[in-house]
């Protein structure tokens, strides 16, 4: 399947009315000038016998057409349907994105999805046109162009930070994607990025982009030592395969997009993390979608309506976020909160350097999995719950990320001590980005829903959120922030 064979009219009004929910799902190609665009771009609409339509850039490449050099498709925000679905061709693209490729080959990737690659392959092409190599070399070329237009980075730097195996592999495949060597885009200096390493990066959103209820969701819940949120600025440490350091996040002023400020010990895992950052804010949302399904009901339809552009808030790290869902249980954010500043404090590695109030690192799963957590304020079963986690983590190959599969990783998480559902659901909204998990029992979900006089037992929750689907990650979300303050979702 090259083409997109359905809905060609609905694909071409978006284009003509340069459609910003279509930015990411789909891209224009023409074939009178061989290139392919953004459905926002805002060169004139070419005639409709003119286009045809692709689910992916790399679709457009694989059919012979190049980038344009006007819209930057390598810029659009990712495609959502990637996000919402959990089948072998989402994780796979999840996985791309994330550069196992560039680091396992395709054998990786096929044995972490645990298929063979002729069966992975097959699948790929059928749902998006092309196999996981083609994916994977137009990912590093869209990384690439990203950097060059962005940072002062030297060629050479980019090339491998990208992904490339060679210089020469650098520019054919440059060349190829965008009709001109490297070397053609840069064109300019960008003040302040001159230090390999310290780098600023704009990821794209679709608007509306509710900021603020994101910020202070994050604030109230920032780890002391490894988080911190000042001058409407989130701020954190990261621990990456191959790198470590810190991270900040800010909106860009009068543009739809965060800014992303890095320092990293080493560039290789750069793709990873903006993918990462991409996930923790929720940027490839697409607003208008959650909407129409949410707005539907009587009770969500004004909280919808009162914060327009919420979004889910993910994690850059999944041990992390599983170890505060276990904290978090039946006490107060605050409580959880403490706690997990005490696992740091104690068995955080320390930044060589503090940055502001940045200190630590969060605590590796090796170190928690071997550490007796006494003298922290933890009870008996909160222990024994942490040591678990860790271990299936660190022993066992437990995987919290995204490229998880989602009922499996459930499953798991359910057979460890002290993880009901409540807790796996909450790992699953955050961690593993399912759009439709749901806290059904959570305390914060059924005191919203009473305070707007609905019933809150746990039948009546249950099917009046039936038609939330399949965003009901969202519909919760919504109740919690209704409330003057939070008292659950930790």
């Amino acid at each position: 399947m090259e083409t997109i064979s359905t809905d060609f009219d609905l694909y071409y009004r978006a284009i003509c009315s340069r459609d910003p929910r279509f930015d990411g799902r789909i891209f224009t190609a023409v074939t009178t000038t061989g290139i392919y665009c953004r459905p926002i771009c805002p060169a004139p609409t070419p005639h409709a016998h003119h286009v045809r339509f692709y689910s992916c850039a790399a679709a457009a490449e694989a059919a012979g057409f190049r980038a344009c050099r006007r819209c930057h498709p390598e810029a659009s925000p990712g495609s959502p349907e990637w996000n919402l679905r959990a089948d072998l061709v989402a994780r796979a693209l999840r996985m791309i994105a994330d550069g196992v490729v560039d680091t396992n080959g395709v054998a990786g990737l096929a044995n972490r999805l645990a298929v063979s690659e002729r069966h992975l392959h097959r699948e790929l092409v059928a749902e998006v046109g092309v196999g996981p190599l083609a994916l994977a070399r137009t990912r590093r070329a869209q990384t690439a162009r990203l950097l060059i237009d962005q940072t002062d980075l030297s060629l050479t730097t980019i090339a491998f930070t990208a992904g490339f195996a060679s210089i020469r592999q650098f520019n054919e495949t440059m060349q190829a994607a965008f009709g001109c060597t490297p070397s053609t885009f840069r064109r300019r200096t960008l003040s302040g990025q001159g230090s390999e390493g310290k780098l600023t990066l704009r990821l794209q959103y679709r608007p509306p982009f509710d900021f603020d209820t994101l910020l202070g969701y994050l604030q109230k819940r920032a780890i002391t030592g490894v988080e911190e949120v000042v001058e409407r600025r989130y701020r954190r440490t990261v621990v990456l395969p191959r790198s470590r350091g810190v991270i900040e996040l800010e909106p860009a002023e009068k543009t739809h997009a965060i800014l992303l400020h890095l320092q990293l010990s080493d560039l290789s895992d750069l793709s990873m993390l903006v993918q990462r950052c991409r996930h923790f804010f929720d940027l490839d949302a697409i607003p208008a979608a959650v909407t129409d399904v949410l707005a539907t009901d009587s009770l969500l339809a004004p909280l919808v309506a009162a914060r327009p552009g919420l979004r889910i808030p993910g994690t850059v790290d999944g041990f992390e976020l599983a170890v505060r869902a276990i904290l978090g249980q039946q006490i107060s954010v605050a409580g959880a909160r403490t706690l997990a500043g005490r696992i740091v404090s104690t068995l955080g590695e320390p930044l060589e350097q503090p940055s502001g109030t940045l200190t630590h690192y969060f605590a590796a799963p090796q170190t928690v999995a071997s550490s007796e957590l006494q003298g922290l304020g933890l009870t008996k079963s909160r222990i024994v719950a942490l040591r678990a986690l860790a271990r299936a983590v660190a022993e066992e190959g437990l995987e919290l990320d995204r490229s998880a599969e989602r009922e499996q990783t459930i499953g798991r998480l359910l057979q460890l001590p002290g993880v009901g559902p409540w807790t796996a659901s909450y790992i699953a909204m955050r961690a593993l980005g399912d759009p439709d998990a749901f806290p059904l029992t959570d305390l914060g979900l059924q005191r919203a829903l009473e305070r707007h006089g609905v019933p809150a037992d746990r039948k009546s929750i249950e099917k009046r959120a039936e038609a939330w689907r399949p965003w009901r990650a969202y519909a919760t979300h919504h109740l919690w922030a209704s409330l003057a303050t939070v008292p659950t979702p930790r």
